[in-house]
């Protein structure tokens, strides 16, 4: 008898399923990533034509995942691609999209790049779209699927609020209710890996969402609704979060499911090589599947108490790019007295990679370096007054004024703001390597999208391009705030108070160039070789057809550059 018979009478073991997935992440000009979570530990196979590539399943809290690396592709070639479980088909499945392929960079063609954030994950209904807007990202993905859409994008970035682990779905709480007495804390947020799990998953599983991340290069980075609201807005707020007794498994749970979803496919092969825990993956022989639920928890736990012994940001280079995705969450530093928004480790890390030489330098951070003027001064403001020094009831109403209006950005954090201004002022003045044409910050988190630009002659433009959110619409009443404390008279009475309050002057000034507008969004960003040309896109619902929105343009702006 074969070692892969079944004996007579005996069970068959049952096949594996994939769970979520396929996720095509990282692609460069010969290699790609492709991830997937199974409902068993089994061996995932990817085949382009004739050529296979394979991976066993790790697991992780009762779930299997794995990563597998495709190489030998050639430069600027669209392949064709299937999946795989224990030798069984897996992926495509019938579901009305074409196939999914992995479209390898061409070194010839100019960068075309998706991004935004803030995504919920709630039904694509009518009550749905009612309640959150129709989704950009699935709007997108059923315009990419259908013929004459124009060419795709080389990638999109998710700058933060993937998942909300503090606001959920019906769906969700339903899944939470199945497992344990939502009235008891946290109650209606996440407890735990499993959570996480199930939250990834509707998030993820939607159909036309599904292909388009099966088809297209993703990349991401977290902001504070992955783990939780203000997440490291303050010593005040940790303090206040370890006082709870469900906080240190929540943030365990969001930092190890973190790099299993969002993180480890945001690599490439060499930087996934320098990984502790993807070492450990790939020493791995057997027998058996590894588990990795102990190093994960470990690792999660030593990456919160000490931020500085891992680095969640990275870095990409292509066709004149250079991206930089920011991690502006967990490497903060949070004592009065030297609060930084990027710890020394994270603010070396990014001085080593900030250099000239390139088209353009792209600055991935989820969190608006240049936020509307009247919002900046706001911040700054009651970061000074928060610090204590100024007596403790001014302390007290700036913290509570900082969690309540979520005043926690570049602004709030004035030593990393200005710190970041000279180093982008140094690259586009060409002192860092020759001038880009530009300088751009890519982020999202404030539920409006506009362009701004800092005012300076000559050398390159420093930009700050916003997208938010994909799908999560601010209320009306907190529109007509944000547009009040960003315009108008909000600019010289908040630039007055940080003043009084003896906060340095920014070191230099920006103009809103375009909005801020509040709908539901996708933004590209294409490289025309002479500058730059931005749109954001929405979905639109005619009469019924709610499962079908049409994309449409929202915004264009198109950024000529001054250095050539």
């Amino acid at each position: 008898m074969s070692s892969g018979s079944t004996p007579v009478g005996a069970n068959p073991r049952p096949s594996s399923v994939l769970l979520l997935g396929p996720m095509l992440r990282y692609v460069d000009h010969t290699s790609a990533s492709v991830w997937v979570e199974t409902s068993l530990a089994c061996t995932v196979e990817v085949r382009c034509g004739t050529r296979k590539w394979q991976a066993p399943t790790f697991a992780a809290h009762g779930h299997h995942y794995a990563l597998v690396e495709v190489s030998g592709l050639a430069p600027a070639s669209v392949n064709p691609y299937t999946v795989h479980l224990d030798g069984a088909s897996a992926w495509p499945v019938e579901d009305g999209f074409p196939g999914s392929v992995i479209a390898t960079l061409d070194p010839a063609k100019k960068a075309r790049i998706a991004f935004g954030s803030c995504r919920t994950s709630v039904p694509h209904d009518a009550a749905g779209n009612r309640s959150h807007g129709v989704d950009a990202l699935r709007a997108y993905a059923l315009s990419m699927a259908a013929p004459g859409h124009g060419p795709w994008p080389d990638l999109v970035l998710f700058l933060g609020d993937q998942v909300y682990a503090d606001s959920t779905s019906e769906q969700m709480q339903d899944f939470i209710r199945a497992r344990r007495d939502i009235r008891k804390e946290p109650g209606a947020e996440l407890k735990d890996f499993e959570e996480y799990a199930h939250l990834y998953r509707l998030a993820w599983s939607d159909p036309a969402n599904r292909w388009l991340l099966a088809t297209l290069s993703s990349a991401m980075i977290f902001d504070d609704h992955d783990i939780r609201d203000d997440w490291n807005s303050s010593i005040g707020w940790k303090r206040a979060m370890d006082r709870t007794q469900w906080w240190h498994q929540r943030i365990v749970a969001g930092l190890g499911s973190y790099w299993i979803y969002q993180h480890l496919g945001n690599l490439s092969t060499a930087q996934r090589a320098r990984d502790p825990l993807w070492r450990l993956i790939a020493a791995h022989t057997g027998p058996g599947e590894l588990d990795l639920t102990l190093e994960l928890d470990t690792f999660a736990q030593r990456t919160d108490a000490a931020p500085e012994s891992y680095c969640w940001s990275y870095c990409r280079d292509w066709g004149g790019i250079r991206l930089i995705m920011l991690d502006s969450r967990a490497s903060r530093r949070l004592d009065p007295e030297h609060r930084a928004l990027l710890d020394d480790a994270e603010l070396a890390w990014f001085n080593e990679r900030l250099r000239g030489g390139f088209r353009h330098v792209l600055i991935g951070t989820s969190l608006p370096f240049l936020l509307p003027m009247g919002l900046h001064h706001l911040e700054s403001w009651d970061e000074a007054i928060s610090t204590g020094d100024r007596g403790r009831f001014r302390a007290w109403a700036g913290e509570r004024l900082r969690r309540m209006a979520d005043l926690e950005h570049w602004a709030a954090f004035q030593s990393s703001f200005q710190e970041v201004s000279r180093l982008a002022s140094e690259v586009a003045d060409g002192t860092r390597g020759p001038a880009p044409q530009s300088i751009t910050f890519l982020s999202g988190d404030v539920h409006f999208s506009y362009v701004s630009e800092v005012t300076r002659q000559g050398g390159s433009r420093i930009l700050q391009a916003v997208c938010s959110p994909i799908r999560n619409p601010l209320p009306r009443f907190l529109r007509y705030f944000a547009a009040v404390t960003a315009l108008g008279p909000a600019v010289p009475f908040g630039a007055w108070m940080a003043r009084k309050s003896h906060v340095p002057d920014p070191p230099f000034g920006w103009d809103c160039i375009k909005g801020p507008w509040f709908e539901n969004n996708l933004a590209i960003l294409e490289d025309t070789g002479d500058g730059l040309l931005l749109s954001w896109h929405a979905g639109v619902v005619t009469g019924d057809a709610q499962l079908h929105p049409r994309l449409e343009t929202v915004q264009l702006a198109a950024l000529k550059a001054r250095v050539r």
